[in-house]
């Protein structure tokens, strides 16, 4: 396209100006509103108004510029990527060479992705409250076996094996079992889980404490059935040793199995993916369930249903990168590759593909008391060592507390959610 075009061009086909419908470009409820239009057009398959708001698009929101323009731009490619699936679009894909539509998301070294979700609370908000809740829920015990299903790949237990091992009663032996994520989602580790599970077994012999590591290969596009199978023939081999606690820890992994979403009112069917891995969880009777999640709904099978959903979550992260990454620095790059990722699977990908499917706290906890769990608070000392843990990054993070669950919040609105369960 030569530059020139768009200066050329006064007025777009069918866009409103911008002072009246729309309010000034750059605004972030006016990119909102271009992109649901360029939505409507891929889908109807209008070329012409596709093409004309792709090329404003491309010219407003510069992948380098703020917050608000890099989350559009995260938004352009993912258009891009989606109408370029199509033979009638394919030309965008050049014409918007700008766009760079290819996502480049780093493989992290352990000592990087350590690095990296300690930058924020966005996990360790749900690590803490997590870890906090388990070793309330262990205290007796001589063994504790944990099922880790998380997508920071066990960054979370050394912090709890440390915790573990100042126990006055001396620390219990500890069980790993983790589910070995088959497909690749961000962030990703640049090591097998074998050797993943050789450094926390080193680690934990540091601290005294016996680990037992086992991986699963396991896919969450089958609700982890390979996982639910290992500990089912566990449990008929060595049956349920009686000093022995079982904890289900599920950290931002659960919304990656396969849900559309549920009729209304919800109905939260027993045949669904989630509802069966669930039913199954609870026939194990744990004597913890923690599910950590971001409070979002990327679940509709309507496009601009999840646009908007997506549009109006994850500027949060864009926002919030501007207050502890510098421009230019790799460490920023790695982060805003992750989100746009994220973007691209919720806006261009399609069933089995389309593996970014949140559901808010609320569906959640519904599922859980159907399934025939009932919620644990998390005590005062938890929130207080939650808010300790806040007050180490910037002033804009908070904390609530919705019935027995912790919500953290940025500038107010909803980030991520953490609950606790035990069986009814």
């Amino acid at each position: 396209m030569n530059p020139n075009q768009l200066q050329r061009t006064r007025h777009w086909p069918r866009l409103p100006a911008p002072n009246k419908a729309l309010g000034t470009f750059g605004d972030a409820n006016c990119m909102e509103q271009l992109l649901v239009r360029c939505a409507n057009a891929i889908e109807s398959n209008d070329a012409t108004l596709s093409q004309q708001i792709l090329w404003v698009l491309n010219n407003i929101a510069p992948s380098d510029g703020d917050s608000n323009q890099r989350l559009t731009c995260g938004f352009l490619r993912a258009l891009v990527a989606r109408a370029a699936k199509t033979g009638t679009f394919k030309m965008l894909t050049a014409a918007l060479s700008n766009s760079n539509i290819t996502i480049q998301t780093h493989k992290f070294s352990i000592i990087e992705l350590a690095s990296f979700v300690d930058l924020t609370p966005w996990h360790r908000f749900g690590f803490t409250a997590a870890n906090a809740a388990i070793l309330e829920a262990i205290e007796g015990h001589s063994t504790v076996h944990i099922v880790d299903l998380s997508l920071t790949h066990c960054m979370q237990i050394p912090t709890l094996i440390d915790a573990m091992a100042g126990k006055s009663e001396g620390p219990p032996l500890l069980k790993l079992t983790i589910a070995g994520a088959t497909e690749d989602v961000p962030p990703m580790l640049d090591l097998s889980y074998d050797e993943l599970g050789v450094k926390l077994v080193n680690f934990a012999r540091s601290r005294n404490i016996i680990l037992e590591f086992t991986v699963i290969p396991s896919s969450s596009s089958d609700g982890f059935a390979s996982l639910i199978e290992h500990l089912k023939l566990q449990r008929l081999v060595h049956g349920t040793e009686t000093n022995e606690a079982l904890i289900i820890n599920c950290h931002m992994m659960l919304h990656y199995i396969p849900e559309e979403t549920p009729t209304i009112p919800f109905s939260f069917e027993d045949a669904t993916p989630r509802a069966l891995f669930l039913k199954q969880i609870r026939s194990f009777n744990p004597t913890l369930v923690v599910l950590a999640d971001e409070d979002a709904d990327f679940t509709s099978t309507n496009l601009i249903t999840r646009l908007r959903s997506a549009f109006n979550y994850l500027w949060i992260p864009y926002d919030i990168v501007d207050t502890f990454l510098p421009k230019g620095s790799k460490q920023r790059q790695w982060y805003e590759a992750d989100i746009c990722w994220k973007i691209e699977n919720v806006i261009a990908q399609e069933g089995s593909h389309r593996v970014e499917r949140l559901e808010p706290r609320g569906r959640w906890v519904q599922r859980m008391r159907n399934t025939g769990f009932h919620g644990v608070a998390f005590g005062e000392d938890i929130v207080t060592e939650v808010k300790g843990m806040l007050d180490e990054h910037a002033a804009g993070w908070g904390l609530k507390k919705e019935e027995d669950d912790l919500v953290l919040t940025w500038k107010g609105h909803n980030v991520v959610f953490a609950t606790a369960w035990v069986p009814t």
